[in-house]
């Protein structure tokens, strides 16, 4: 049964520097039943300055409880956030209250559907976001203490529903903000290279294992339970939130275990059930990235390697907007769009396009440089913000990928090597899957020599049988490592603040088929395919097939004397932390036991294609 819904509506304007109002009920206009009975209403939290007028409003729409205070939902990360934005309100991922509503904005916070105060299914990341964020943005705008545009500023998922919803056109909504925000769902964050990626969505546990023993495992171990954690545990009409220090308890009543499991979609299941794009599951969720036509800062992290980076740069590309611009940074996840070069970016876009203060000219083309690099140049260590941001020299470009970009090829040779001239030797190196790798090595760099852009790796590889096996598949994980003077690797801040490598790339060898359809913006940039259902090809034991792998973009300086490795691998490899292939279904070691061979000679072709940035 439906739970009974109440006035949960309160409004508090003594207590803080704004006006709190809490669970203001947003009708949903156009978006479609999601339950039995479904009311259509979303819950908001509004924030808005005291002071009379109409301001601009910035909006962000989730399911990871607007009530959770940062520090509950992570107290160490809350710890590290700079102090201008940590106040009673602050939220993980989202715009402070205290700090936008100082400087003229209203912040909205809204419950996703079947979150938080807001009923419904609970259903992430689906076509029911988008609708439901549409009809938030519409709202928003509408309202008496709105001046009619609205902002959309979040990180992650708070950045990925942003291209979905603005590709929607929704009335009002004026520009976008994507902070480290993958852009498609599919190849971004879920089968990369057709390849499930299952550890952060959903942390296994066994169906036995209880609520409170999830949380005290999952303590240690941020974001590994992602779904198990931050959504699940939000879920409306779930009991214990306030026990578990996770928000206030569901204000309209508790529902049962069967009640709650039947209205939510459990987003581990799903990702490994449906494998294709064309799977209804993956069909609803796309949208045309050209119908942006907004203005959009996107922003992507060099150390997201294994979800958002990529997402960020094919948003960029993919958009038509006429002001647009792609911003690079490096250091956690979690805090650099705190920190207050940072925020003073955001605040002048914003203002621009919201307020009509542009100061900095982002609206007036041609004035701002629509790309800034953040060039990892030495090492300053892992998960250190301030060596990096003095380490790490910025630069401004007229466009991406760049137009000076040398595309480099390094060969391998059965020797383990990555020269510049093509092996003539007739021959093959090999590695066994599930498990194994094989790694070629440039020489020493003898100049300094920046790679910037779109790697491309070309291999031609052989499936073959293993102790009898019969093998029908082959995952290839590619990787690039750097190396200083003294063969030691250097690694990078990764998302949580681990170390990770320069840049990865995944493809499984039966959906290798290139797509026939390429939009214009990717042309000779990345090998693009569709992963649809009809694309599947068998991969026969035996045959040599020549693919090429898509790596995701990357910068890094080489120093003389340094090196960069290509790293081949039949499964994930050092540095892939809590972002981890292996489904026991998905990589079954039926499918992939065997020998995975590279052979060389003749016309059969291996490289590493760089993108070289020539010096000046």
């Amino acid at each position: 049964m439906p739970l009974q819904l109440r006035d949960l509506y309160t409004i508090d304007d003594n207590s803080f520097e704004y006006i709190f109002e809490r669970d203001i009920d947003v009708p949903l206009l156009t978006a479609q039943p999601n339950i039995d009975e479904d009311p259509l209403i979303v819950r908001a939290n509004v924030y808005r300055p005291k002071a009379a007028g109409r301001f601009p409003v910035l909006c962000t729409y989730g399911p990871y409880g607007k009530d959770i205070p940062y520090e509950a939902f992570h107290s160490a990360s809350f710890a590290d956030v700079n102090p201008e934005h940590r106040s009673t309100h602050s939220a993980w991922e989202t715009p402070d209250p205290r700090f936008w509503t100082s400087h003229g904005y209203v912040v909205v916070r809204c419950d996703e559907r079947g979150a938080g105060n807001s009923p419904g299914k609970l259903d992430s990341m689906s076509r029911g976001t988008a609708d439901g964020f549409f009809d938030l943005v519409e709202w928003a705008a509408r309202q008496p203490w709105s001046n009619g545009k609205v902002g959309l500023l979040g990180i992650s998922y708070y950045a990925g529903t942003q291209w979905r919803v603005a590709a929607r056109k929704p009335q009002g909504l004026a520009a976008i903000v994507p902070w480290e925000g993958m852009s498609d769902y599919y190849r971004d964050r879920v089968r990369q290279g057709g390849i499930l990626s299952n550890k952060f969505i959903k942390w296994c546990v066994s169906d036995e294992t209880d609520l409170d023993t999830i949380w005290s495992m999952a303590d240690a171990m941020l974001v590994s339970r992602w779904f198990d954690r931050q959504v699940e545990s939000t879920q409306y009409g779930l009991g214990g939130r306030a026990a578990r220090n996770w928000g206030p308890d569901s204000l309209e009543g508790v529902l049962t275990d069967d009640e709650l499991k039947s209205n939510r979609a459990d987003q581990g299941s799903d990702t490994a059930m449906y494998r294709f794009r064309d799977d209804e599951y993956f069909a609803s969720k796309d949208f045309n990235l050209e119908d942006i036509d907004i203005p959009v800062l996107s922003v992507a992290n060099w150390g997201g390697i294994h979800l958002h980076l990529r997402g960020n740069v094919m948003g960029y590309l993919g958009v038509s907007s006429r002001f647009k611009y792609l911003r690079f940074i490096t250091g956690r996840h979690d805090i650099p769009f705190y920190y207050k070069e940072e925020v003073a970016l955001q605040k002048s876009f914003l203002d621009a396009f919201l307020k009509g203060h542009d100061e900095a000219g982002w609206a007036v083309p041609g004035k701002v440089p629509p790309v800034d690099l953040c060039l990892r140049r030495g090492n300053p260590g892992i998960n250190d913000a301030e060596a990096e941001r003095r380490a790490f020299p910025r630069r401004q470009e007229a466009e991406w990928p760049l137009a000076r970009t040398q595309y480099t090829r390094y060969h391998l040779a059965p020797r383990y090597k990555l020269e510049l001239v093509s092996p003539t030797d007739k021959g093959l190196v090999k590695y066994s899957a599930p498990q194994g790798e094989v790694t070629f090595w440039t020489q020493p760099f003898e100049k300094e020599t920046e790679i910037t852009g779109h790697p491309t790796v070309r291999l031609s590889v052989c499936l073959c049988d293993r102790d009898a096996s019969k093998p029908e598949e082959m995952d290839l994980f590619v990787t690039l490592r750097h190396f200083d003077v003294d063969d030691k690797e250097i690694f990078y801040t990764g998302a949580i603040g681990d170390p990770v490598p320069v840049a990865r790339g995944w493809l499984r060898m039966s959906l290798r088929a290139l797509s026939k359809n390429v939009p214009p913006a990717l042309e000779g940039v990345i090998p693009v395919r569709d992963y649809f259902s009809i694309d599947v090809q068998p991969v026969v034991i035996g045959q040599v097939y020549t693919v090429d792998v898509e790596v995701w973009p990357t910068n890094v300086v080489v120093l003389p004397g340094e090196k960069i490795a290509l790293q081949i691998s039949s499964c994930d490899s050092e540095g892939v932390s809590l972002f981890e292939h292996n489904h026991p279904e998905d990589r079954a070691e039926g499918r992939l036991k065997g020998w995975n061979e590279i052979h060389f000679g003749g016309d059969l072709e291996n490289w590493l294609q760089l993108p070289i940035i020539p010096n000046p």
